[in-house]
């Protein structure tokens, strides 16, 4: 999902290629622009921010480092209207079928392969798949609101999987779903099933 406008350096909105940061910029940019935003990024311009950088071997290095249990969350940049994440996963670590309590979400992959799956709510048979999609390195997905989804490092990868996550407002917690089930099971607070290292 891909979108024509980014943020300037005041944070505003403007068209793509325009940025006071040339067409593409570094974690440092990213986050520079993040810190003057004075208002909630919109879904699409999280798409276009994650689009538009180029993440560095040096940069992401004091990010990445895993966890055996589950996916490791690592925080790059928290302000008031958003959240930047470098999160790591091992080969068969995933999330649970989650929607995202209300926040946008933007996923950029930066090593690895994730495997996305997308489900939607039908009235008469609950929560149902709809699609699955492999993300390469380079590649941007993201997740509006209302969207329900699960990724993950596909058991069979045989490699490590690094991504860069852009959430607005800041991810506190993951509605939890279950295949044929019409509401949520569970609410996962990230601060204690997660948290960010």
């Amino acid at each position: 999902m891909s979108s024509s406008t980014t943020l300037d350096a005041e944070g505003r909105a403007e068209p793509q290629g325009e940025s006071a940061f040339g067409p593409a910029y570094d974690l440092a940019g990213l986050v520079g622009r993040l810190s003057r935003c004075d208002v909630r990024p919109t879904f699409a311009e999280l798409n276009a921010l994650l689009e538009g950088v180029e993440v560095g071997a040096d940069e992401l290095r004091p990010y990445v480092s895993f966890k055996e249990g589950t996916y490791a969350r690592h925080r790059v940049h928290l302000c008031e209207w958003a959240e930047l994440l470098v999160l790591c996963w091992r080969p068969g670590q995933r999330t649970p079928i989650h929607d995202h309590a209300g926040s946008f979400g933007a996923v950029r992959v930066l090593r690895g392969v994730m495997w996305e799956t997308l489900f939607e709510m039908d009235g008469a048979e609950g929560l149902v798949y709809r699609s699955a999609r492999e993300w390469t390195p380079g590649r941007v997905t993201g997740a509006d609101v209302p969207d329900i989804h699960q990724l993950g490092n596909p058991d069979i990868s045989g490699q490590d999987l690094v991504t860069l996550h852009l959430y607005a407002p800041p991810l506190t917690s993951l509605n939890v779903y279950k295949v044929g089930r019409r509401e949520s099971t569970s609410t996962l607070w990230m601060n204690s099933w997660n948290p960010t290292i």
